[in-house]
């Protein structure tokens, strides 16, 4: 990607969103990569990055880990691997161990289905492999702590055996030597000691010459000397012999080794660097998580469609602090390819301009950044800006001139793929004149198709936002009630400056600001004050819309409340159902029994009278009579114990006995001759004269 001038990258404060990048970095590939970040031109390069960076953020939202714990630097080790004759130490051969390990855990863990599950991240390891005789070779020549094996050779076995019968034999030597000494009394307190690698003992200095030996030396007070008795002193030198042969093959084993493992040099390089890489990715995904970044439609074309975007510094910095953050929603495209800005000062115009222009930067770098999923976001080639004072000192230009040699680059390289933000377009020059030639500026970089934002106090510019095709207002909204800027961009309008409402906020005399009007263009200030109004008009509006949400919120929320209750009260209609079905079937289930017991009565009856047709008549009557004289007498009884029927004309809200089946409701309504009965939960409609007012009896 261009940039223009050179110190954009820095105006946008892009090196600071590496710094903090690089914080999260924990190997030094990753670090480096951050430093170096690179900004692409190229969708596939750019939504591979993003999809890794995505996919990593989930495996952390989901609480899932991921098998990349290696961060050492072994550069130097895996070069020294490839070159002939180099031998690697214990130690380092762990450490090479260590990455392998890392490697295997890290193959294992891409199976199948979450090959399938995060495919962006299964590309970093596509073209490359586990080999699982590195680790096998380390293996059989070192121990866990890095010392070389008795077994990695029979010569290495043999020698440390010697050396083994040899120290025992000195062992058991000198402690015979010690305790005759101490039985003379020449040892000093400490009896024995080590100097240049032999055992030696510690003998009073005025003794020393009565002990046949080497002397080493003597302590620093003088009052002891340290001498290698002449009994061990052949053991000694053998024992030495010993230990430089051990020496010898331990290095002859680890060369071998080094010389075996060359082999495996590039893919150790490949393996190193697939640890650098998914450490970088995880750093990636701890920025997004600090930021809330999210993955962005990214497009190739030129198009910044932003949903609740925030500058991820300001972001961060105001979460520090337990401050809100205004997010900003734009959008441009073809037909919209130019946005002006205005609003007062200190208002967040800059700010809104930088926001795009950081996102735009970070995005195309393979960074998630802090706007809603639904953001659409194009890919450009070229991205220019014109931020703050750029008087040149070494050019003995002044500010104006400055600002026109940048326009002049503008024009001449814009073109379709560019992305550019000026910050106070025309300013530096009389506002008329200024005016013109920023009028002729952007009319000219709408003709190049360029994409951008311009940021304005000019009312020339408001209105010719209007009228050019591909040119939009917008404007940072102002509490002026309160003098407080709102942070927050509404297109399709212009705004005003409010320069006579913070006048007079902060105080100025009122003689003044009246002065200051007089001097102003009738027209220009009846526009700035219509700007105003509208403005004022539209936050009245938003607040105004803002509630009627929120009813329309409390609206469903007591609806599906109201649903809950009919729900619940279906539920306990349904359980009364089924509780009084169980309770008919209870008494059919009695029914039964009682009538079995008669019929087996009867049967008996049967057998011993000789009057057949008298027990014919009573298994009759109880068949077919029984069931129906059981149920009206019981609906009776119960119906005479609560109500009692009385005479007189039956009117709406009294209670009524049916003739049919003996249930009680109350009447609702009467038209005619038909009449709108409530029995229970259930309304029926019932004739007239198949009713009898009925009331309940009074407790006793």
């Amino acid at each position: 990607m261009k940039f223009f001038p050179e110190s954009a990258l820095v105006q946008l404060e892009y090196e600071k969103v590496k710094t903090l990048l690089a914080q999260h970095a924990r190997t030094e590939y990753a670090k480096a990569k951050a430093a170096a970040l690179r900004i692409h031109t190229r969708k596939e390069f750019i939504d591979r990055e993003l999809r890794q960076s995505h996919e990593y953020k989930l495996l952390y939202d989901s609480g899932m880990g991921f098998p990349n714990d290696f961060i050492l630097n072994l550069q130097k080790e895996i070069k020294l691997l490839g070159i002939p004759g180099a031998v690697l130490s214990g130690e380092q051969f762990l450490q090479i161990r260590r990455l392998a390990e890392n490697s295997n855990q890290i193959f294992r863990w891409f199976d199948n289905e979450r090959r399938q599950a995060y495919p962006a991240l299964a590309l970093v390891i596509r073209d490359s492999y586990y080999e699982k005789a590195v680790i096998g070779m380390i293996d059989a020549v070192l121990e866990p702590t890095g010392t070389v094996k008795d077994s990695a050779s029979e010569a290495l076995a043999n020698i440390r055996m010697s050396l083994f019968r040899k120290r025992n034999d000195l062992r058991r030597i000198f402690d015979k030597i010690i305790t005759k000494l101490n039985k003379q009394g020449y040892l000093a307190d400490i009896e024995e000691s080590f100097m240049n690698g032999r055992r030696v003992l510690a003998v009073f200095a005025e003794q020393k010459r009565m002990i046949k030996g080497v002397l080493h030396g003597e302590s620093d007070s003088r009052r002891t000397s340290f001498i290698e008795p002449e009994e061990t002193t052949e053991l000694n030198n053998t024992i030495f012999s010993l230990e430089q042969e051990e020496t010898r093959e331990v290095y002859r084993i680890l060369r071998e080794l080094t010389s075996q493992l060359s082999v495996y040099a590039p893919l150790l390089k490949t393996w190193h660097e697939l640890a650098g890489e998914f450490d970088f990715i995880r750093a990636k995904a701890k920025l997004a998580i600090d930021m809330q970044g999210n993955f962005p439609l990214v497009s190739d074309r030129s198009v910044v469609k932003l949903v609740q975007a925030y500058h991820p510094l300001l972001l961060i910095y105001n979460k520090a602090n337990n401050k809100p953050t205004i997010p900003v929603d734009l959008w441009l495209y073809e037909k919209q390819r130019i946005l002006v800005i205005s609003g007062p000062n200190a208002g967040g115009k800059t700010v809104t301009l930088k926001t795009v222009g950081l996102l735009q930067l970070m995005m195309q770098s393979g960074l998630l950044v802090p706007v809603h999923p639904d953001s659409e976001m194009g890919i450009f080639k070229q991205i220019m800006i014109h931020i703050g004072d750029t008087q040149s000192l070494e050019f003995e230009l002044s500010t104006y001139s400055s600002h026109l040699k940048n326009m002049k680059h503008f024009m001449e390289n814009a073109n379709g793929r560019t992305l550019f933000f000026i910050d106070e377009l025309g300013s530096g020059s009389d506002p008329n004149l200024g005016g013109a030639f920023a009028e002729v500026i952007m009319e000219e970089l709408a003709i190049k198709h360029s994409l951008g934002i311009v940021t304005t106090h000019y009312l020339n510019l408001k209105v010719m936002a209007n009228k050019v095709p591909g040119i939009i207002n917008g404007a940072m909204q102002f509490d002026e009630k309160n003098l407080l800027p709102m942070y927050k961009l509404v297109l399709g309008k212009p705004g005003s400056s409010y320069t006579f409402s913070i006048a007079e906020r902060i105080g100025l005399e009122k003689r003044l600001i009246d002065k200051a009007r007089t001097l102003v263009d009738e027209n220009h200030f009846t526009l700035d004050k219509l700007l105003n109004r509208t403005e004022q008009d539209l936050q009245h509006i938003d607040k105004e819309k803002l509630e009627l949400q929120q009813l329309l919120k409390e609206n469903h929320r007591l609806k599906a409340e109201m649903q809950r209750v009919l729900d619940k009260e279906t539920h306990r209609l349904e359980l009364e159902k089924f509780q009084l079905q169980n309770k008919i079937a209870e008494d059919k289930i009695a029914y039964l029994k009682d009538m079995e017991r008669r019929l087996k009565a009867m049967v008996i009856e049967w057998r011993r009278t000789e009057d057949k047709e008298k027990v014919v008549k009573m298994i009759h009557a109880l068949l077919f009579n029984q069931k129906e004289k059981i149920s009206t007498e019981k609906q009776q009884k119960k119906f005479n114990e609560k109500f009692e029927e009385i005479a007189g004309e039956i009117n709406i809200g009294d209670k009524v006995r049916m003739k049919m089946n003996r249930q009680v409701g109350i009447v609702k309504e009467i038209k005619r001759k038909k009449v709108l009965l409530q029995v229970g939960a259930m309304p029926m409609t019932v004739d007239l004269k198949d009713l009898i007012r009925v009331k309940e009896k009074l407790p006793e």
